[in-house]
């Protein structure tokens, strides 16, 4: 297989992987060791993220004309890609997350449901609840006046049963 070939093969796989990603996130993984890259690899498949090292030009080429394209801007030096399907801030949060046990990983920049972001704004992607949590936190905010509501209404029943 000529190299060109090889290249293209690369190039398809690297597209594939971002058809339909919620999110993608590029980090600078120079410096970690082999056991802080294997465990931050456990904690992103666990997530169902997928995390490569690919050849900056070979990213550039795959995500020319897609929702990604800003991400060339950031393809310098060691550059490892976490893409997400699944949910859109995970990749950040578990990247930011790990910068506390492994301050020498870096996070360069993402895009996230279809727009990017840079350094500092993925960081704050990181630290916004997951849609999950919001749904839990959105019914638990309806459910309480509910619960009170019925607590109320058994007290007002049980002071009416003993005084009759």
């Amino acid at each position: 297989m000529a190299k060109v070939e090889i290249k293209k093969v690369v190039v398809d796989e690297i597209a594939e992987l971002l058809n339909g990603a919620k999110a993608a996130v590029l980090v600078d993984y120079r410096g970690l060791t082999a056991e802080q890259e294997t465990k931050l690899r456990k904690q992103l498949r666990e997530a169902n993220v997928v995390f490569k090292v690919y050849k900056n030009t070979l990213i550039n080429l795959a995500v020319q004309g897609t929702e990604f394209e800003k991400l060339a801007a950031d393809l310098e030096g060691p550059t490892a890609i976490a893409v997400s399907k699944e949910d859109a801030t995970v990749p950040a949060k578990i990247l930011f997350g790990f910068t506390k046990e492994a301050p020498i990983l870096e996070l360069k920049s993402g895009v996230v449901e279809g727009e990017y972001y840079g350094k500092d704004a993925i960081k704050v992607i990181a630290t916004i609840p997951s849609r999950d949590e919001l749904i839990a936190k959105f019914l638990g905010s309806i459910q309480s006046p509910i619960t009170n509501f019925a607590r109320v209404i058994k007290q007002i029943a049980e002071k009416n049963e003993t005084a009759a």
